[in-house]
Formats: C-alpha cells, sequence, structure tokens
C-alpha cells in the first residue's frame, strides 16, 4: 500500500471510530432496522406538564422520536460501513482512487437515507436539521477527498444530532 493510501485509510478508520463512539443517543436500544413510518393521523402532541426548568408546556411532532432514532441508526451503519470499507482496503490493496469512490457511494447514499427521514418529519425544526445534514453528507460525497472532509465536517455532524434531534 502506497503511503497516501495508508494515510487516508488511517483517517477513515480514525473518523469512523471516533464516529462510532460520539454517543449517538440510540446507540444503546439495540441493532436492527429503523423504525417504521407512523401513519401520520396527529401531528402534534403536548407534553405532559411544565418541564424541569418551569417553562411552559412544548409541543411536539408525534413522530420526531422515531424519525431521530432512525436518523441515529442510519448515521451508525453508515459509520460502520466506512470503517468496514478502509479496514477491506488494507487487505485487498485498495487504490486510494477506489477507497474515495467507496466513501463517496456511502455518503451519498447516507445522504440520501437521512433526507428521505427529513420528508418523514412532522416537526418543521427536525425537518430543517436533517435536510441541512444530508446537505453536508452530499459536500463529503463531493469532495475530492472525503477522507479528509470526514476528519473535518462527518465528526460534527453525530453530536450536532444527539444535542438537536430531540422530542
Amino acid at each position: 500500500m502506497t503511503r497516501h493510501a495508508a494515510t487516508a485509510f488511517r483517517a477513515a478508520v480514525l473518523v469512523a471510530l471516533a464516529t462510532l463512539t460520539a454517543g449517538c443517543q440510540s446507540a444503546e436500544d439495540g441493532a436492527g432496522a429503523p423504525a417504521a413510518a407512523p401513519t401520520r393521523t396527529a401531528t402534534t402532541v403536548p407534553t405532559a406538564g411544565p418541564t424541569p426548568s418551569g417553562s411552559p408546556t412544548a409541543v411536539t411532532a408525534a413522530n420526531t422520536a422515531q424519525v431521530c432514532q432512525a436518523v441515529d441508526k442510519l448515521i451508525l451503519a453508515g459509520s460502520k460501513k466506512i470503517a468496514a470499507d478502509s479496514a477491506a482496503a488494507t487487505r485487498d490493496e485498495t487504490t486510494p482512487e477506489e477507497l474515495n469512490a467507496r466513501l463517496k457511494r456511502t455518503l451519498a447514499g447516507l445522504a440520501d437515507d437521512v433526507r428521505e427521514q427529513a420528508a418523514r418529519a412532522e416537526d418543521p425544526r427536525i425537518e430543517a436539521l436533517l435536510a441541512d445534514t444530508a446537505r453536508r453528507l452530499d459536500g463529503g460525497a463531493r469532495a475530492t477527498s472525503p477522507a479528509k472532509w470526514m476528519g473535518e465536517t462527518f465528526v460534527d455532524i453525530p453530536p450536532r444530532l444527539a444535542r438537536d434531534c430531540r422530542a
């Protein structure tokens, strides 16, 4: 493996491992496919009473938790695929160009999947957050060096989702 390929591999593996340990909010709730889309019978449901800080009752879209959990699972699955592709690159002497192409395909597919969840979101705030996340992932799929992009941009996506994608 060339020095450039080894560097790209190390960067991709480190980013993928960092992402896996970044604390996606649903990483502890088991493996499996994303939750099925609920029917759109109710658009919002009030929470039960004031929040602990004493603020007024918040109104949240009925499917926010399901959408956010599905996105967490997608990000985790995408991170695992990136790590697996990067590890495979060392075993089969994949060129840097081939590894970049794999990373770009994975990021493009992940962007499409996140965009689908954004379309499901009933809360406009969550829809906008997920649409922005999909745009960021599209940027990685178009990057000249997706491994570098992952180290600079992708690592910020899971913590942002964990913080902002909530019911």
